[in-house]
């Protein structure tokens, strides 16, 4: 029994670690704006949600979602168009980093 509880209090931990390093993602008003202007300059055709992948912080999303790389300098995060929403992803986790409305 204490095998189980301590396996299941690390994963617990484990996934927290992965919401809180996400969560430390900052985004600065001025490299939004070269994302935003980024996007508008360089359409892509937004994506349909998969079963039971919300779109939020610190979701990972399924390789079969193709992500698109931001060709800027100092933007090391991939995007995909959610609804009307600019969604950035980290490439090496594929995990949602930040939503833009």
């Amino acid at each position: 029994m204490r095998i189980y509880l301590s396996a299941a209090v690390a994963g617990l931990m484990l996934a927290g670690a992965g919401v809180a390093a996400a969560q430390d993602v900052v985004i600065v008003p001025e490299q939004e704006t070269v994302i935003r202007e980024y996007v508008v300059r360089h359409p892509v055709d937004p994506i349909e949600v998969p079963p039971g992948v919300e779109i939020i912080d610190g979701t990972v999303l399924p390789e079969t979602v193709e992500l698109y790389p931001i060709d800027e300098p100092d933007m090391n995060y991939r995007y995909v168009i959610v609804d009307g929403r600019t969604v950035l992803v980290e490439p090496e986790t594929r995990r949602i980093v930040r939503v833009l409305e």
